[in-house]
């Protein structure tokens, strides 16, 4: 509760001109500090009934959980009913009620209200439980058929692996046919295979020339047994 909140008959009675008693001052300090408030065993009923209603569910059950020597109940019992109709709605309020009524017994509203929270609690963690165990059955589902899917390998998708294959065989293979050639360019220009050529350029010249000479060596000599003939003639 805010610092400074004043009663409603408090307020009436600064409209009307009067000045607050002591125990006014002290019922609305208490009021602006209700969040400190532990044991009220002590104080008179009609202070805590101008007191009490200042609470929240955790105040007032933090009161009343320290209060030990004293029952609160016939003070706080119309608060719970209070708390009971917010939470879970006018309606729910009726049939307890009715049903109260119905078996002849009677249970504070402090009670029924921990019991209708502690049931809707359960209510919700069963749902979110069941709402998990279906996501999970689903998801289990799912990634079922999909290792079933993926198992039942189509012949299209073997065409595909065989023809990715290939690929990779046939760009291997190129790469290492260029990597040759490189090799082989380097060495038919390296000096050494120069010089090798040369020196087969120079042998392949050779036997040229002379079986050109030969036939003119023949001739030569044809024509110097002619000559020698006529001359003995």
């Amino acid at each position: 509760m805010r610092s400074g909140y004043i009663h409603f008959s408090d307020k009436q009675r600064i409209g009307n001109g009067e000045v607050p008693s002591l125990v006014d001052l002290c019922v609305q300090t208490a009021i602006d500090n209700i969040r400190y408030i532990g044991n009220v065993a002590p104080l008179d009923s009609h202070l805590l009934e101008r007191i009490l209603p200042h609470c929240t569910v955790e105040q007032l059950m933090h009161i009343e959980n320290a209060t030990v020597e004293r029952d609160l109940s016939p003070i706080t019992d119309k608060l719970w009913k209070k708390f009971y109709e917010a939470k879970f709605f006018a309606e729910s309020v009726k049939v307890v009620e009715a049903r109260m009524k119905k078996y002849n017994v009677t249970f504070n509203w402090r009670q029924l209200y921990q019991a209708k929270l502690k049931e809707v609690n359960e209510a919700v963690n069963v749902t979110v439980e069941r709402l998990a165990q279906r996501l999970k059955n689903e998801s289990a589902r799912k990634q079922s058929r999909q290792i079933q899917f993926c198992a039942k390998v189509p012949p299209s998708s073997k065409r595909r692996t065989f023809c990715g294959a290939f690929g990779e065989s046939s760009a291997y293979s190129n790469a290492k046919s260029s990597i040759l050639k490189k090799a082989k360019a380097e060495h038919f220009n390296s000096a050494e295979m120069k010089n090798r050529a040369a020196i087969r350029k120079g042998a392949v010249q050779q036997p040229r020339s002379n079986s050109i000479s030969r036939p003119q060596i023949a001739r030569g000599m044809g024509s110097t047994s002619n000559s020698y003939s006529k001359g003995t003639k």
